[in-house]
């Protein structure tokens, strides 16, 4: 066979593929690609077709190779890191990575979400935060011979999160303070910590002069100001004329460092003077004019990022706002007669009530908050405008402010005439003509925030008394039949009678863990779904299967229309079982016995398009129509009563939503009311091309076809023969009781702990099938899987993986590994007899052939 003369990344374009090829890498541990083992050379082809930032580090060097994604993520280092040592190119995080290197190097999974380091890619020192996830690479000999990581830079989306919160932090510090004092030297204190700042100081134009100002200034170890050689005021340009003249137009100044800046050349002594080695001033402009200047300088040079100046103009922009207003409040209740122009600029409403509460003034925005105008409100008596404040918090501390000449402030809400409800805080000032100040402003939206916040918490309060009382009540039966086991006074049909027990209730919690793990998973995007053409009829089909003994069990009424055989829904065949299951479900919980419940799947046509639209109506509880409405929101369920102890978590709606979601549909609930039953319909788009391949069938034809269909017996199983079987557990109690349970079940059985025994004893044995472990110390299942399929003696048995990782990636590792099965712990003791007797059919139908 010719080997051809290029394959993998030494063919096609893209920027990394080329820099790959023409890279000297004779130079380099690793040598020519065509010298490369074909471990290294898959695992590069894999890193540049993805989408994703990814490098891999190889051999004892760990040598860097990196696709095109990850190369902006490199700055500067673009141009030199690819054939580079990972130590040498990432040297300002060595240290601090190599842990989690050695970590990945011993076999291990490695992931971090938003790590924050400090990394020199630019040329200067920057604050960086990446989520990332480090997987050991298998050479050809089966060792980890190097690293392959994912990697996305969270920079951005952390430094907005975190200045958001600080802004939110710096609001509600500001809110309550009176004087313009206590706000500028609060706001410096707050922004000098969160930049880690050597001085902050907030400094306003002095018109006469032509001079700033310094009304006040914060310094990290709290020095005074003539310590400082800060001086009470200043011109701009004794710092450069060229930083003077930037300020004045507007833009934001930043010198990262003041010893080499050429704007600072000549004035290098005031920047020695004052100590500022590097300089952030934010110009607060105005109408056109330079009103004030928040600077924030470092004894020694500093990067300023755009995070940095964007948290400096915020807290400016805020400080003048909360400084002005504060002066505006202070210079009312000094002068009464000048409050008129001044607060019609304010942002918040301001009215002025006098002795008799005749409501003196009210400015626009207070006109505007209580939609009136100002012939409605000025000159007329407050109570009669606003009677419905007479017996509310507001209007008691209107009164009590009136009495005692001492401000005070409230909150209330008003629900208008068209219906709508707003939430109003309300501060009142005496005056010293007898009359009240007061400023008012809406904050309905930060009440429904706070209100949401408290639903969704007494909702997760309830959850969580919902999953200890789940998780409690199959744990009753377990331990006293555990404890009637223990005991072994018990006959043969009392011990199949407590294992039963034991099985049932084990599979009720795996069905409660399950739920919650995909609750999880779907609600935080991780569900991919397995998409091809699926045939609704049989999906319909085994959802009735898996729901039928609860439905015999309450002796439910099932009327069962089965959707046309074309139908078919472009999907994930296991999810929508997953969703009409759960719908159905969700149906005969609660239904009480002896009910009905109808379940109908059609084909309608609307708008050109056509939809299968699977309904269910039961003859249950019902709901009130605000329960419709979140039915398929987390953690939402009926009222539950003593006989419906094993309810559920209030997760099997949600997850229907979500997965109907992902398939383009809908999902909609509705009832008469309580004790009238629920309907729920689920409309999925069909798949483009699917239609009748003959006149559709009728309604009762196809519930006719499809009590058929389940009706119909399974073929005859050739009987199953007994089996020799390889357990590997390090859980010495359930490597046994597995054990004993399949010696019981007539087969021969052999139980180890430990892999490389286990290897051993196989070559000896030589089993039919082998149950194995995913995480056994030393070597992992996996690997142990491989070594068994490469030994003679066990490279026809049947590998089945037991592991407590389910996910679709944990999977897809055991079948690539060699696994022809792959069960989740605890074990569906049925699943894997139905898995042992195919083995064993196959066996005797070989042995019949022989």
């Amino acid at each position: 066979m010719s080997t051809p003369s290029h394959t993998g990344f030494d063919a096609g374009d893209g920027g990394m593929r080329m820099c790959i090829r023409r890279h000297d890498w004779s130079q380099t541990p690793l040598g020519p690609p065509g010298q490369w083992p074909p471990s290294l050379r898959t695992a590069v082809e894999m890193m540049l077709h993805s989408a994703f930032p990814m490098f891999l580090a190889w051999g004892p060097d760990l040598t860097f190779l990196y696709n095109d994604a990850y190369a902006p993520l490199l700055g500067q280092k673009h141009g030199r890191a690819l054939g580079e040592r990972f130590c040498e190119l990432w040297a300002e995080v060595w240290t601090d990575m190599v842990p989690l290197i050695d970590r990945a190097l011993s076999g291990k999974q490695v992931y971090f979400e938003d790590m924050p380091m400090t990394v020199n890619r630019r040329g200067y020192p920057e604050r960086a935060t990446f989520t990332f996830s480090h997987a050991p690479l298998i050479g050809d000999d089966g060792q980890v011979a190097g690293l392959f990581c994912t990697v996305m830079e969270t920079t951005r989306r952390v430094a907005s999160e975190r200045r958001a919160a600080f802004e939110l932090t710096v609001s509600d510090a500001l809110r309550p303070l009176a004087s313009s004092e206590e706000v500028i030297a609060t706001a410096c204190a707050l922004l000098g910590g969160e930049l880690h700042a050597g001085r902050v100081v907030y400094a306003e134009m002095v018109e006469a002069s032509g001079r700033f100002s310094v009304p006040h200034w914060w310094a990290r170890d709290g020095r005074a100001r003539a310590r400082l050689n800060l001086k009470p005021d200043f011109r701009l340009d004794e710092f450069g004329p060229a930083v003077g003249a930037a300020l004045r137009a507007g833009d934001v100044v930043r010198i990262h460092d003041s010893a080499h800046d050429v704007r600072t050349l000549g004035y290098r002594s005031a920047y020695v003077a004052d100590g500022i080695g590097a300089m952030l001033v934010v110009p607060l402009v105005k109408l056109g004019r330079l009103t004030a200047c928040l600077g924030i300088d470092c004894p020694l040079a500093r990067h300023w990022s755009e995070d940095d100046v964007q948290l400096a103009r915020d807290v400016a922009e805020r400080t003048w706002a909360a400084a002005e207003t504060a002066r505006a409040q202070a210079e009312l209740r000094a002068e009464r007669d000048r409050s008129r122009h001044i607060f019609d600029t304010i942002a918040e409403g301001f009215a002025v009530f006098d002795a008799n509460w005749n409501i003196v003034e009210m400015n626009a925005e207070g006109l505007r908050l209580c939609r009136a105008t100002a012939q409605e409100i000025v000159g007329r008596n407050h109570w009669e405008v606003f009677p419905h404040t007479v017996d509310m918090d507001a209007g008691r501390m209107y009164r009590e402010v009136m009495r005692t000449r001492v401000a005070s402030a409230a909150v209330y809400s008003h629900t208008f005439p068209d219906g709508e409800r707003v939430w109003t805080e309300v501060r009142a000032y005496p005056m010293q003509d007898g009359s009240i100040a007061s400023f008012f402003r809406d904050i309905t939206d930060r009440k429904l925030a706070e209100e949401r916040l408290m639903e969704a918490d007494r909702r997760k309060d309830e959850f969580l008394a919902m999953l200890a009382h789940e998780l409690r009540n199959p744990l009753a039966p377990i331990s006293a039949a555990a404890e009637l086991l223990r005991i072994g006074t018990l006959d043969e049909a009392r011990v199949r009678q407590s294992s039963n027990i034991i099985g049932r209730q084990v599979r009720h919690m795996t069905r409660l863990v399950d739920d919650l793990l995909d609750v999880s998973r779907v609600t935080r995007g991780l569900i991919t779904l397995e998409r091809a053409p699926v045939a609704m009829r049989a999906v319909v089909q085994e959802a009735v299967e898996q729901v039928r003994p609860a439905i015999d069990a309450r002796r439910q009424a099932l009327s069962l229309h089965l959707p046309p055989s074309w139908a078919q829904v472009e999907g994930d065949k296991a999810r929508l079982v997953q969703v009409v299951a759960n719908v159905l479900g969700n149906a005969t919980k609660y239904t009480s016995d002896a009910g009905a419940i109808d379940l109908r799947a059609e084909v309608r046509a609307g708008g050109g398009k056509h939809a299968l639209v699977i309904g269910v109506r039961d003859q249950g509880i019902g709901m009130d129509r605000e329960l419709t409405k979140r039915v398929f929101d987390l953690f939402t369920q009926a009222e539950r009563s003593s006989d419906r102890s094993q309810g559920g978590l209030g997760l099997g709606l949600a997850l229907v939503r979500n997965l109907v979601e992902l398939h383009g549909g809908t999902v909609g609930c509705s009832s008469p009311g309580p004790g009238k039953g629920s309907t729920f319909v689920i409309t999925l788009p069909l798949a483009q091309g699917a239609a009748p391949a003959q006149p559709p069938e009728s309604a009762a034809a196809a519930g006719a076809a499809g009590a058929a269909g389940l009706a119909e017996p399974a073929a005859a199983a050739v009987r199953a023969a007994a089996l020799k079987i390889l357990v590997v557990d390090d859980n010495v109690d359930a490597a046994e009781t597995l054990g004993l349970l399949l010696a019981a079940c007539g087969h021969e059985v052999v139980v180890e702990h430990e892999p490389v025994r286990a290897l051993e004893r196989a070559r000896s044995v030589a089993p039919d099938v082998c149950l194995l472990d995913i995480g056994l110390p030393g070597m992992d299942g996996r690997e142990l899987a491989r070594r068994l399929r490469a030994q003679p003696e066990t490279a026809a048995a049947v590998l089945v993986a037991v592991t407590g990782y389910g996910q679709q990636q944990d999977r897809d590792q055991a079948f690539a590994a060699g696994f022809q099965h792959h069960l989740v712990k605890p074990v569906d003791i049925d699943a894997l007899e139905r898995l042992l007797e195919g083995v064993g059919a196959a066996a005797g139908l070989a042995a019949g052939a022989a």
